[in-house]
C-alpha cells in the first residue's frame, strides 16, 4: 500500500472515532513521513526523539500516550523496544 492510500485509509477510518484528536493525527503523518523517507522499511524503527519533531510532540510522555493509543485502537501496530540502543517498531498497514 502506498502512503497515500494509507493515508486516505487512516483519515476516513478516524472521521467517525471520538477518541482520535490532532496529536493522534500529527503522530500517524510523522511515522508515515519518515517511512517514506526511510524507502517504506517495514517494519519502521524508531526513537521517540525521531519522531516527535516531525508531529511538534514536545513532552516524551504525550508521545508515548498517543503511539499507545494509535496501537490500542488498531490504526498502526505498536512494539514497544525497552533497549535505549533499539528503535521501536512500528507496522503501519494493520
Amino acid at each position: 500500500m502506498s502512503e497515500m492510500e494509507l493515508l486516505i485509509k487512516f483519515m476516513t477510518t478516524i472521521r467517525d472515532d471520538p477518541r482520535i484528536g490532532v496529536t493522534h493525527i500529527g503522530l500517524y503523518v510523522a511515522l508515515l513521513t519518515l517511512w517514506q523517507l526511510r524507502k517504506k522499511e517495514h517494519p519502521l524503527s524508531v526513537f521517540s526523539y525521531d519522531v516527535m519533531p516531525y508531529c511538534k510532540l514536545f513532552g516524551p510522555a504525550t508521545y508515548h500516550r498517543n503511539i499507545r493509543q494509535l496501537h490500542q485502537y488498531g490504526y498502526i501496530k505498536y512494539v514497544p523496544s525497552y533497549n535505549h540502543f533499539l528503535g521501536s517498531l512500528v507496522y503501519l498497514e494493520v
